[in-house]
């Protein structure tokens, strides 16, 4: 079962030295990847909204291995104030030694990101639906330290 070490990073600087680290420590560089907004998106006609596709492309890939929607948006929403995204994917082993790194590296925790979102002034926080605990997700794993994460699938 393969599992894979997912960071945010403020810049492309940071992910570059995230990902000349994974390189040094034996990592394949097939299993690494690299992602960030796309500096030109060409449209494919009249209609087209190439970012938005781009964003929509992103959060069904990120919820193909278990990322939740609100998470995915959080990463998203990183990519678009021109964050960079890196991947790595291998053995367990390997990918808790992946988010080690990404952490020492200043992963951006997601919920930072989230939490500037606003909150709704009228809502009665007694007629709300229970919040409901998210820490403990099948696929998904937080990994100590900071803010990369690990997925299984």
């Amino acid at each position: 079962m393969a599992k894979t070490a997912v960071g945010l990073f403020e810049n492309s600087g940071l992910a570059d030295e995230v990902v000349r680290d994974l390189e040094a420590t034996g990592f394949p560089g097939k299993d690494v990847r690299v992602l960030g907004e796309p500096r030109e998106m060409a449209g494919s006609g009249l209609m087209s909204t190439p970012r938005t596709d781009f964003e929509v492309d992103l959060i069904r890939n990120l919820a193909a291995f278990g990322v939740l929607e609100a998470d995915a948006e959080s990463y998203v929403q990183g990519v678009r104030r021109g964050g960079v995204m890196v991947f790595a994917t291998s053995s367990s082993e390997k990918a808790d030694a992946a988010a080690e790194i990404m952490n020492r590296h200043g992963a951006v925790e997601i919920e930072e990101i989230s939490a500037s979102r606003p909150e709704l002034p009228n809502a009665d926080p007694g007629r709300a639906t229970p919040a409901r605990d998210t820490s403990i997700q099948t696929g998904r794993f937080r990994s100590p330290g900071s803010g990369a994460r690990l997925f299984v699938w």
